[in-house]
């Protein structure tokens, strides 16, 4: 298993991340060529600004898939005009984990 956490700062309006993350989530639900094989999920810290995106995923193809499509290009491009910049990203494979997860 892979994954991949994304944080960022993000000062701009709270409905726009809002809109930008469901659609998102909404695609990755509705791609039935990774139908259950990427799953994410998204948080806005206590703070009120930062954000944390993780992903997860069974191979690089998988991956490949969700990058190839337009809903992942259109996500990334409007995360990044929102907070000004690419957020910071830091994959890794799954060491250990609780049952559940």
């Amino acid at each position: 298993m892979r994954t991949i956490t994304i944080t960022c700062d993000c000062d701009g309006p709270e409905d726009r991340w809002t809109a930008q993350t469901g659609a998102f989530l909404a695609a990755i639900d509705a791609d039935a060529a990774i139908d259950g094989r990427f799953t994410c999920q998204v948080a806005a810290a206590v703070n009120g600004k930062s954000r944390v995106h993780w992903g997860r995923w069974d191979r690089a193809e998988t991956l490949a898939i969700v990058q190839s499509r337009a809903y992942f290009k259109t996500f990334a491009a409007g995360v990044k005009a929102l907070i000004g910049h690419v957020p910071l990203s830091l994959g890794a494979t799954v060491a250990g984990k609780t049952s559940g997860w």
